[in-house]
């Protein structure tokens, strides 16, 4: 099989190759966590801007862990770059693609269908699946960007707290991140540890369908309590202003919905084309690996929106124009965010913490399955990372996994990418992209987003122990 570090963003890299710590550990934990309290304090008591706290918490981390001034800057610069690279590009383009859906009448289209085809109460299931279907084949930040308008107007037409909605999406989008191939993190660990992907993604569908109820519906009612945030004057259409859809001109839902998709649709193909002729050659590989790349597939949607989306609302090239310029202004506050916490995040990596907390766990002597689960989770808690998280706690994992039967091997790969997801914090890009677009405050984040990713990995954990003592 081919290697499947090539899926992985180069900001993620590193870890995967050996880090030798630049201070002692006493040194590096104590910096890391110190970073990491500089960073709430200044948001939450002084009301700095996330940005400008989370470079003085980055360079600081750097500086106090033992990297020489220009050493923690080039950390830092790299993993900006980096982020805003990959990350930034696609939240660029999946806010282009937002807002032509949005002023075309596309989301409109999809949402009126959604909330007409489904009663307040089963709103939160409807929404957990969609995240679901749509997080498959997608990081993170890729579902989020396109689903975000649609989050924000079925929260505003339905009259539900905007968690009620919010929560279950993201919960189907970060499950299907860590549990379930052929998503690239899953898929990473299977390459690693040699586990058989058809009972891999038997086991994850299993695991995941709990997982996702309890961490989604279920949670969303408390966190519609913890959080009664306003639903984000993001995305407003003509018909928030009263204006009749009749009286409109909008994309059919199949013309809607196949937008959508098709970002989806490509990124799925090209992962099935790896997973069964991983070492084909010929223009047709070239051409799915190409067109299957998240920022080409996002670019393509673009494209087709402006045509398909642009020709059913009846848009000019003026509107059109508009449209897309307009999208970005509104985006540059998160873009510089979440540039911030991947270098945060970057620093964190350079310095060797997540290496350090690693050898500590694996002295432990705790289950297999247990083990895998601990390393992922101190690994995504030090870098805020869940590929690092699960390159890392695979990559350790692999002369413990030879010893294995076939279930635990896919069990253990279910372990890792359950603990790949657990406590997004401040040095994680997808917190401060939730909290900007929800519009919550920095405690509510935390009582809400970083609640959900516990859930998701707690109850993943429990499903594969539970499957564990079947099989």
């Amino acid at each position: 099989m081919v290697p499947l570090t090539t899926m992985i963003p180069s900001a993620v890299r590193p870890m995967a190759d050996a880090i030798v710590p630049v201070g002692s550990d006493a040194r590096l934990i104590t910096a890391a966590l110190l970073g990491f309290a500089v960073i709430i304090l200044l948001i939450t008591w002084l009301k700095v801007h996330p940005f400008l706290a989370l470079t003085i918490g980055a360079l600081g981390v750097g500086l106090g862990a033992g990297m020489a001034p220009a050493q923690a800057l080039t950390s830092f610069t790299t993993g900006f770059g980096s982020t805003m690279g990959g990350v930034g590009v696609l939240i660029a383009l999946g806010a282009m693609f937002g807002k032509l859906l949005a002023d075309s009448g596309g989301a409109d289209r999809v949402v009126d269908t959604l909330v007409a085809r489904s009663s307040p109460r089963m709103l939160p299931w409807t929404m957990a699946l969609v995240g679901a279907v749509i997080g498959l084949p997608m990081f993170f930040e890729i579902g989020l960007v396109l689903l975000i308008p649609v989050i924000i107007l079925v929260a505003r037409r339905s009259g539900l707290p905007l968690m009620k909605i919010a929560i279950p999406t993201l919960a189907g989008l970060s499950a299907m991140h860590g549990l379930v191939p052929p998503h690239p993190g899953p898929l990473i660990a299977i390459d690693a540890l040699g586990a058989n992907l058809g009972l891999t993604l038997a086991f994850g569908v299993i695991v995941a369908i709990p997982t996702i109820i309890v961490a989604g519906p279920l949670f969303s009612t408390f966190a519609a309590r913890w959080a009664p945030v306003p639903v984000p004057a993001m995305f407003v259409t003509p018909e928030d202003d009263g204006v009749d859809a009749a009286q409109r001109p909008r994309p059919s839902f199949v013309a809607a919905l196949s937008a959508i998709l098709l970002p989806v649709v490509l990124m799925m193909v090209k992962a099935l084309a790896d997973i069964i002729a991983p070492d084909a050659e010929g223009t047709w590989k070239v051409v799915l690996d190409f067109i299957g790349t998240p920022a080409i597939a996002l670019l393509i949607t673009v494209i087709y929106g402006i045509f398909v989306l642009g020709a059913g609302g009846r848009m000019n090239r003026t509107t059109v124009a508009k449209s897309l310029e307009s999208s970005l202004p509104p985006i540059a506050g998160i873009l510089l965010i979440v540039g911030a916490g991947g270098a945060f995040k970057q620093v964190l990596i350079d310095t060797g913490i997540g290496e350090v907390i690693t050898r500590a766990v694996l002295d432990s002597g705790i289950s297999v399955l247990l083990l895998g689960w601990v390393v992922a989770v101190l690994v995504r808690v030090a870098t805020g990372s869940a590929t690092v998280a699960t390159v890392t706690a695979a990559g350790l994992m692999t002369p413990v996994a030879a010893t294995l039967a076939g279930p635990e091997v896919a069990l253990l790969v279910l372990a890792i990418g359950a603990g790949s997801v657990f406590l997004s914090h401040v040095n994680d890009a997808g917190f401060w992209l939730v909290k900007q677009y929800l519009g919550t405050s920095l405690p509510q984040n935390f009582k809400t987003w970083t609640v959900l990713e516990c859930l998701i990995s707690v109850v993943g954990l429990a499903g594969v122990l539970l499957l564990d003592l079947v099989v």
